[in-house]
């Protein structure tokens, strides 16, 4: 079944005063804290959030032919599932829009966050014969309520800096509510932004909240202007490490830390470096990874591999089971192809597809210290752009020194040659969509690779075949408008047997 977790009102308001007595940090809207709450390892502490949920949808129904979403919801109740009491069926037109206005005026008495409802087809048949557009289904559509807005006052601006060093600026304003919620602060996104608002600090600003859940500042109301307002510059130097701050070239929107070592940038290429898609150490989240920073026990990536047991045990909630779990998986994820090292290493416009393909390309690390940009813009797959980003990260002097470290480390950082039997896959372009049910996408991907063939991350006509799970998405109705053959998930393990 499929579904959408939140957090009640009430709860949230709770959750929020428990976190302020403790000295945590509260957090911004309920949105955010289920979606923190379900990233957590500990299920004590998740079970402390009230998480609730809504069923909306199947995902697979083995046994049950389903005609109707009224006749699924009913059953799904019958089994004891948490449902929408308010879900309605509507015979036309008209009661559809008389019951979305009906929501619009009432949604403040609802015990939870609402921006909108969304009106579906009934009949099962009639979805599948309306199919999706690129991005959506034709058989579902969101009518979202009128944004609620309200003013208040730019106090202060500060600069965070993220994963690849770009600079952010968040307006901090004199709390208000909207919406049900007290908002304080609100991104500017960039210095283009700013300039295009006109914003200045201690301007009264026009505000509402992006999907009821984003702040987002509309508009300056100039006229409340006293002649005090001061302008928001770019800062001199990264708000962080204190490093200088740069744009990577004439007419880029954003500006950079020049700092690969700064702490917050660290943070971020922590978190991604050890995701799933990357070298896949399960237990390295986000608290733990901002904990080894903050602690100054990570100062570069490759610090990772020199943490011992000892250390995490000084971390918050971690007891020796944990430690020793986590420990396991940074050996493990020594072993990790190339590809996968290349994609965690966060290189600018390097996605997981690009970085295979270098990674088959040029099988061991070291090739990538004598790369030009020339010789990388010879590969098909690679535009001028990642050709640059590519060569200007492996020519620094703190590239080769971090590549060093992690070598010392026992990282093998090289791309063997998987043994490739003969298969009927051989040379076939393979795309994958929806959900899989008997195997992951990556390893998926990793049974096309060793048989001969490839995948891409997005349907064109030199596509062979598009693998279709559950719930397919836009891929789908992509392969159908351009005739690539689309088999089963079913099918596809039958063909790489």
């Amino acid at each position: 079944i499929k579904g959408e977790v939140y957090i009640g009102k009430e709860d949230f308001k709770k959750l929020n005063q428990r976190r302020f007595k403790s000295g945590e940090q509260a957090f911004a809207n309920p949105r955010n804290a289920a979606g923190g709450s379900l990233k957590l390892l500990d299920p004590a502490l998740v079970s402390r959030r009230n998480l609730r949920c809504f069923v909306h949808s199947f995902g697979v129904a083995q046994g049950y032919n389903f005609v109707t979403q009224q006749e699924f919801l009913k059953k799904a109740g019958l089994w004891g599932s948490c449902l929408n009491t308010y879900n309605k069926y509507c015979k036309n037109l008209k009661e559809v829009i008389d019951y979305c206005l009906y929501w619009q005026s009432r949604r403040e008495s609802l015990d939870y966050e609402v921006d909108g409802v969304v009106v579906k087809v009934n009949s099962f048949n009639l979805q599948k014969e309306l199919g999706h557009t690129l991005k959506s289904p034709r058989w579902a559509v969101a009518y979202k309520f009128p944004a609620q807005q309200v003013t208040t006052k730019v106090i202060e601006v500060e600069f965070g800096v993220g994963r690849t060093g770009i600079i952010t600026p968040t307006a901090l304003l004199l709390p208000v509510e909207c919406s049900g919620v007290t908002i304080s602060r609100a991104t500017l996104h960039n210095f283009d932004e700013v300039k295009r608002l006109g914003i200045k600090k201690g301007d009264t600003v026009l505000l509402e909240r992006a999907g009821e859940v984003i702040p987002k500042i509309i508009k300056v109301i100039t006229s409340k202007r006293t002649g005090k307002e001061k302008k928001i510059s770019v800062p001199p130097e990264c708000p962080v490490c204190g490093e200088g701050v740069d744009k990577e070239k004439e007419g880029e929107v954003y500006w950079y830390c020049i700092n690969p070592n700064c702490p917050a940038q660290i943070k971020r290429s922590l978190i991604h470096f050890a995701s799933r898609g990357a070298m896949d150490i399960e237990g390295m989240g986000e608290s733990v990874a901002e904990e080894l920073v903050n602690r100054g026990l990570i100062k570069s990536l490759s610090d990772i591999y020199h943490l011992r047991k000892e250390e995490f045990l000084k971390l918050p909630l971690f007891k020796n089971r944990r430690a020793s779990n986590l420990i396991t998986a940074m050996e493990k994820s020594k072993g990790k192809p190339l590809s996968r090292f290349l994609f965690g290493l966060g290189i600018k416009h390097v996605g997981e597809k690009a970085a295979f393909i270098l990674a088959e390309k040029f099988k061991n690390i070291d090739s990538f210290f004598k790369l030009k940009k020339s010789d990388l813009e010879q590969i098909d797959e690679i535009g001028p752009a990642m050709a640059s980003s590519i060569v200007k990260f492996f020519s620094s002097r703190k590239t080769k020194a971090m590549i060093g470290e992690f070598k010392k480390a026992g990282l093998k950082l090289t791309q063997e040659e998987a043994p490739r039997a003969k298969s009927k896959i051989t040379g076939k372009v393979f795309v994958f969509t929806g959900e899989l049910q008997n195997i992951s996408r990556n390893q998926a991907q990793e049974k096309v690779q060793s048989q001969g063939g490839s995948w891409a991350a997005a349907v064109s006509k030199n596509t062979d075949f598009v693998v279709a799970g559950a719930n397919p998405g836009s891929k789908y109705a992509k392969a159908r408008q351009l005739g690539v053959l689309i088999i089963s998930e079913k099918d596809f393990l039958k063909l790489i047997k």
